[in-house]
């Protein structure tokens, strides 16, 4: 680091990507990316006329996309902001609402603490089930601002509606963050509770079921007045914060619905087959509802894993935590893919 470097972030811990090497071609199952492609909708959406308007700053309330969204979730345009990717809305959110602190799990998305760090909030990581499951009386009746990836990450494990409406209620002076990155793959949305708690926030993500991680485009709906305030942190930020292209290209993914069905669908049953064949080698693992598995195996570590993987060209994602360290998050990748990484793993071990 420089020596110009404030002193109050010189202990800061910065959040750690998925790998993206270019040292050779590689199998991609650790970021949790799609697959697939964009929708046939979203590819004709780039046109010579949006190219052009490039020169135009993108309007910062994205009302064409927001009316959209609205329409979708059956909220009011007002219940809804647009952001430069979810990491974005969870920043607006620790800076807006966080300030007497937050709780959140230990094993989770990396960027809390993250965020909790940089921006001086006082936070605690409530540890895990020993089966990796969210107590929810750990969080009922606590009186603090909650933070809850459902599902988990990087466990894939899902709490249900009546989990979330318990922790919200026993909240109401604190918000719940609920941050639903891979809802679409199994679990039920907690958007439809924002109409009845006032403290409840839903972020939702295009990166992963809409095939669009590097448009960089998400979305957060509560109510009417959280926005208002998540509206204050982005125009004293980046008021033209999600791009000219990027409104485009999200109005025209949600016009694919069909297409959408179809390849949540396609990567919910190559999880499940992939599970059932890791179950054969001997894996164990979690019960994800996300777009990745979170195994172990006996007979080799969690890094022996990783590294034996990566020689083979097939990235997937180890963390050195204690209590994890002997798992691997694999994403679901097409069918072809999967069959090589199974190969790989029957070779290995």
């Amino acid at each position: 680091m420089s020596r110009y470097l404030s002193k109050r972030y010189t202990s800061l811990e910065a959040y750690v990507p998925g790998e993206q090497p270019s040292d050779m071609k590689y199998i991609k199952l650790n970021t949790n990316e799609s697959p697939f492609p964009p929708s046939p909708g979203v590819l004709s959406a780039i046109c010579e006329e949006e190219v052009k308007n490039l020169r135009l700053y993108p309007n910062p309330d994205g009302i064409k996309l927001i009316n959209k969204l609205a329409k979708l979730y059956e909220v009011k345009p007002k219940n809804i902001i647009i952001a430069n990717g979810s990491d974005e809305l969870l920043a607006f959110a620790f800076l807006a609402f966080f300030d007497d602190g937050v709780v959140f799990p230990d094993i989770t998305y990396g960027f809390y603490p993250v965020y909790a760090e940089l921006y001086g909030i006082s936070y605690r990581q409530i540890p895990l089930s020993e089966d990796l499951t969210v107590n929810i009386n750990d969080y009922i009746g606590i009186s603090k601002n909650v933070v809850l990836a459902n599902p988990n990450a990087p466990t894939g494990i899902v709490l249900g509606l009546d989990d979330i409406e318990k922790i919200a209620a026993g909240n109401p002076d604190h918000v719940v963050l609920i941050d639903e990155a891979y809802i679409d793959f199994g679990g039920k949305s907690a958007i439809e509770l924002t109409h009845k708690y006032d403290n409840l926030l839903v972020i939702h993500t295009y990166s992963k079921s809409r095939s669009l991680a590097g448009a960089r485009l998400a979305y957060a709906i509560a109510s009417e007045a959280i926005i208002e305030d998540l509206g204050k942190m982005k125009y004293s930020f980046n008021p033209y914060n999600v791009g000219r292209l990027t409104q485009v290209l999200g109005a025209a993914a949600l016009d694919d619905e069909a297409y959408f069905i179809e390849k949540r669908k396609e990567i919910i049953a190559v999880r499940e087959h992939t599970e059932e064949r890791l179950r054969e080698l001997g894996f164990t693992m979690t019960s994800s509802c996300a777009n990745f598995i979170f195994a172990r195996h006996h007979g080799i570590s969690g890094a022996e894993l990783y590294s034996g993987l990566k020689e083979k060209g097939i990235l997937v994602r180890h963390w050195n935590k204690s209590r994890i360290s002997d798992y691997v998050r694999i994403t679901v990748g097409t069918g072809e893919q999967m069959d090589i990484l199974i190969a790989a793993i029957t070779e290995l071990l």
